[in-house]
């Protein structure tokens, strides 16, 4: 599928012209997204980067998958595009930051929370991920909220792209995976190294 070009930082692993995609729809509140997040770190990426045996040949599309059902979820994607823009280098780290200290954002922690001190706790996991002060500021600036009462916040356009993506091509839950466009149902968030190695195996047929 296609990527709108401001948020080109979501392409997480592999040269952006390689011939097969894989496409990982993640909530960042989703347990399950963030055992995927962290095989895929781990994993795949070593795989797909350059030096790895389908470089060139595999590129990997993070995509925003916002789940209502949990209360915070809107938030913390509104973040995760506002590390995108604000330092686009340093987006996979935040993601992979952000799905260790999910628990942080649960329905229940953050009950308590008003929507300003959410970002502010968000803010304080970017300056964790390694974005500098500058950029720190750049993020919370991408999260304060217009001058109209219902205008939203800076990077609503490019979340509300995230959200349409998620919507036209009918994908409901996290983690959902596409191969090349089709949704694989087979790929499960439990799987490891193996899994992975043999499904490549099969679906790389790039020379």
């Amino acid at each position: 599928m296609a990527l709108q070009p401001s948020l080109k930082s979501l392409i997480i692993a592999g040269s952006p012209g390689s011939p097969h995609t894989l496409e990982l729809f993640l909530d960042y509140v989703c347990p399950f997204s963030r055992k995927m997040t962290l095989v895929v770190n781990s994993v795949l990426k070593p795989l797909f980067d350059e030096g790895g045996k389908y470089s060139g040949k595999v590129k990997v599309i993070f995509r925003n998958q916002v789940q209502p059902w949990h209360a915070s979820s809107t938030f913390v994607h509104e973040a995760g595009i506002a590390v995108a823009r604000a330092a686009p280098e340093k987006f996979w780290a935040f993601s992979v930051l952000l799905m260790e200290r999910q628990e942080e954002f649960y329905d229940i922690p953050t009950s308590t929370m008003t929507p300003l001190q959410i970002r502010e706790k968000l803010a304080e996991v970017a300056s964790q991920a390694g974005l500098t002060s500058v950029q720190v500021k750049a993020f919370s600036d991408a999260l304060a909220l217009k001058g109209s009462p219902n205008g939203g916040v800076s990077v609503t356009d490019e979340l509300k792209y995230t959200i349409k993506i998620s919507r036209q091509n009918g994908i409901h839950v996290s983690p959902t995976v596409l191969w090349d466009g089709l949704v694989a149902n087979e790929i499960s968030s439990s799987w490891g190294s193996k899994e992975w190695a043999d499904f490549l195996a099969n679906k790389v047929i790039a020379q």
